[in-house]
This record gives C-alpha cells, sequence and structure tokens, in this order.
C-alpha cells in the first residue's frame, strides 16, 4: 500500500476521530444508572445535528451545499445502519455485559467490512487476510467467553448471550454502513454528506424516542443530560465528521482498521474511571482480535 500525503491525513483523522469515540462511549456508560439507551442514543443525534447545521450555514465555507441525488439513499442507508440501529444496539450491548467486552466484540466489524468489500468487488481475497478472519475470531471468542468469568464486587456475572450477539450484529451493521458510505460519499464533501446523515437520523430517533417514552422511559436528570450532549457533541459531532472525512480519503476498508483500535483507548478509561474489570485472559483475546482485523485489510 503506497503512503501518500492522502494516506497519511486520512490515518491521522481516523486515529482522532477513534479517540474521540472511545472516551464518548465510556462517558456514555458512565451515565447509564440514570439514563436509557434510547435516550443517549436520541440526545447525541440531535446535539450533533445542531453541530453540523451550524458548520453548513458558516459564511466562511467555499463552496455551497451540494447532495447529487445518486448519493443521497447511500448516505441516508449508511447512518440507518451504523447510527441508528448500530449505534442503539451498540449501547444496549454495553450495558448487558461492559465496554470492556463490547466494545472488542463490535470493533471487530473490519472481518466484515472485508468481506462485503470483496462481495461488491471493492477488494480481492487474500489468504493472510483469511488467516487474520481467523485470529480475529478467536479473539472475539476469548472475549465474550471470558465475559463470563467477570466479577464484580465477587459476584460473578453469568454469561450473556444476547448482550453478545447483540455485539455482533453491531459489527455486522457497522460494516454495512461504512461500504455504504464510501459509496455515497465518493462526489459529496464531508460536512454535507455528514449533515444528511445527521439529518436524517434524528428524524428517524423522533417516534423511537417517543415510543420508549410512551413506554415507561423515564426522564434522565438535567445533569446526566447535560453530560450526554457535551460526549455527543464530540463523539457523535465531530467525531462522526472526521469518521466520513476518513472514509473519504482513504475508504472503508482501512477506516475500518482505525476504528477497530478503539478498545486501546476505551480499555484503560473504562479500568480506571468505570472500575471494570478485565482477565488476562479476555486481554489476550483484546490483542488477538486487533492483531487478526490488522491483518485481514493490511495483509498481502
Amino acid at each position: 500500500m503506497q503512503v501518500t500525503p492522502e494516506m497519511m491525513m486520512g490515518v491521522a483523522t481516523g486515529l482522532l476521530a477513534t479517540a474521540i469515540y472511545a472516551v464518548s462511549v465510556v462517558v456514555y456508560r458512565s451515565q447509564s444508572d440514570s439514563i436509557r439507551p434510547m435516550a443517549i442514543s436520541s440526545i447525541k443525534m440531535w446535539v450533533a445535528l445542531a453541530f453540523m447545521t451550524a458548520l453548513v450555514v458558516l459564511p466562511i465555507r467555499s463552496e455551497p451545499f451540494f447532495i447529487p441525488q445518486e448519493a443521497l439513499a447511500y448516505l441516508i442507508l449508511s447512518v440507518i445502519f451504523g447510527a441508528v440501529l448500530g449505534d442503539y444496539f451498540y449501547i444496549t450491548a454495553q450495558e448487558r455485559i461492559g465496554v470492556s467486552y463490547a466494545f472488542p466484540i463490535a470493533m471487530s466489524f473490519p472481518i466484515f467490512t472485508y468481506l462485503l468489500a470483496i462481495a461488491v468487488g471493492f477488494e480481492e481475497p487474500l489468504l493472510s487476510r483469511s488467516a487474520g478472519i481467523l485470529l480475529t475470531v478467536i479473539g472475539v471468542i476469548l472475549v465474550s467467553k471470558e465475559q463470563g468469568h467477570d466479577e464484580d464486587h465477587s459476584v460473578k456475572r453469568k454469561f450473556d448471550k444476547v448482550g453478545v450477539g447483540l455485539a455482533l450484529l453491531v459489527a455486522i451493521f457497522f460494516a454495512i454502513g461504512a461500504i455504504l458510505l464510501q459509496v455515497g460519499v465518493e462526489d459529496v464533501s464531508p460536512i454535507d454528506a455528514n449533515f444528511v446523515r445527521v439529518a436524517f437520523g434524528s428524524v428517524a430517533f423522533i417516534p423511537m424516542f417517543l415510543i420508549a417514552k410512551h413506554r415507561g422511559m423515564p426522564t434522565p436528570p438535567q445533569r446526566t443530560v447535560k453530560i450526554i450532549s457535551i460526549a455527543g457533541l464530540l463523539g457523535m459531532g465531530l467525531g462522526s465528521l472526521l469518521y466520513v472525512s476518513t472514509i473519504k480519503f482513504v475508504g472503508a476498508a482501512v477506516t475500518s482498521v482505525l476504528g477497530s483500535l478503539s478498545p486501546l483507548f476505551a480499555l484503560p478509561i473504562s479500568i480506571v474511571f468505570l472500575k471494570e474489570r478485565i482477565t488476562r485472559v479476555a486481554m489476550l483475546g483484546v490483542v488477538a482480535t486487533i492483531a487478526g482485523v490488522i491483518l485481514v485489510i493490511l495483509g498481502a
């Protein structure tokens, strides 16, 4: 893979997006006792819409807002899979099995991104990358199995098949969203593309939020709303813009590798501030997952 200034810019942007996203999800986790996942997803999407609207209407822009008609469907579908469904299921999985485990499993999505890229002709199958898939699967198994041995205040937590399944489903949704976004952002400014994604996502969350309220979802404390809003401004606002920019610079495959490094940022934060435990075997699984994902995408 040739290293170009555009590639270096894309990698730097992707790493920054990954770090911001990792910090934001740990913040969401810290507030999970006083706010439901649906409220978290809705608030951060609506805050991101305000942020993106401000960027779109800034008078300092060198070109007007423009979205080709053929790109609109891809951008909308990308946010449905990657942000609306994927993000909501991720937060739910995180509540069930903890960020130290939900994060590595969900962040194995480069495997599915690579397979989808092969299916649509974006990538060619390679033996070394197949080996990377096997290594990553082993890592995911280690992480998910060790989750059953995680202890909190000397009480053994039962292995949560639903939580692990949701995290894997998130990986598939993220992969679909990444491939769709690569197509949609090809001839579109990252700011304009992300505005469309966030705008549609914000509208999609309105009925979902209202239904949840009708079913008894409690109103979160004002302090919690402020904390989630700040984290959402960074994670869903700035973070999603950087993510779209990275996709445009280097494509879905490389971007997915950078995104898979999120556990490197999230694990120490969750262990120190959320007091979550992680065993040596689970840590080995995390390392295997990350190594396998990198081999899948960058192996030659």
